[in-house]
């Protein structure tokens, strides 16, 4: 089938290790519109981390965040959003209690975080574009969360924590990790398989006819349904195993790499 959209993540995808897109990767996105094949994103990312990257692409169309959460345009504009129902958001909170992580909240474009100098809190402010708002307390924003997620550098434990919660909650919300030290709960709706159905449905375009690129976890929805499915060199093995081409890594320009060897040779 020919390539007609390519739908790219963001984190350890798009941008480098330093959060930044690179001269070759905004090149390669504009060469790819230039002939003919739409370009949009879908990223675990809060609206507020992603509009930097829009301004740098000059990119006005359908982008979603928190997975597919919400899908939204450069100029703020809301074309869709799902929150994580109260009563499962505090049903995650509660179980996450018994582990030893860090409890990051999103909601109203704000990131509400229970420690602001805890593990990779430096780094999420390079993702949000923000600050984190200190929330010792977080079940008074539950009304209104986009995401909920619970950091920890102890892998063993977050996967723990990700078979509890998605055993008690994974019929009514997304659980996923985005990193290997994240744990994102979101929506049932906000996954990236349906996210990327809604983004390849707002552009009329068919999934059989779309690429889909991402390197983690919660990418794994959207590649599956994707009609070309590329994973990052950097991506775990699982994921390269649920794709059906392998890209060079994100720090050595991947993106760009893909878009010139494998989909636009695909656009006809």
């Amino acid at each position: 089938m020919p390539i007609r959209l390519l739908v790219s993540d963001v984190d350890g995808t798009l941008v480098d290790k330093e959060k930044q897109l690179t001269a070759a990767t905004i090149a390669a996105v504009k060469q790819l519109q230039d002939q003919g094949v739409a370009f949009t994103l879908i990223s675990a990312r809060p609206m507020s981390g992603i509009r930097p990257l829009l301004d740098q692409l000059g990119f006005d169309g359908d982008v979603a965040a928190f997975n597919g959460g919400i899908i939204f345009r450069r100029d703020g504009t809301i074309v869709h959003r799902e929150t994580l129902p109260v009563d499962v958001a505090r049903e995650a909170l509660t179980i996450a209690a018994e582990f030893e992580v860090d409890t990051w909240l999103f909601a109203d474009d704000r990131w509400y975080a229970t420690d602001p100098d805890g593990p990779h809190t430096s780094s999420e402010r390079r993702s949000s574009a923000q600050e984190p708002v200190v929330a010792e307390d977080l079940v008074a924003l539950l009304d209104r969360a986009d995401k909920l997620t619970f950091v920890s550098d102890d892998e063993a434990m977050l996967h723990a924590l990700y078979a509890r919660v998605h055993t008690a909650i994974g019929d009514r919300a997304t659980v996923a990790q985005s990193q290997v030290y994240y744990l994102d709960v979101t929506a049932k709706g906000a996954n990236k398989g349906d996210g990327i159905a809604a983004l390849s449905k707002a552009l009329g375009i068919a999934l059989e006819d779309t690429a889909a690129i991402g390197d983690q976890a919660n990418d794994l929805p959207m590649l599956r349904r994707a009609g070309l499915p590329i994973a990052m060199g950097n991506a775990p093995e699982a994921v390269r195993k649920a794709a059906r081409e392998v890209t060079r890594a994100n720090d050595q320009d991947g993106v760009a790499h893909a878009i010139e060897t494998i989909v636009l040779p695909r656009r006809h």
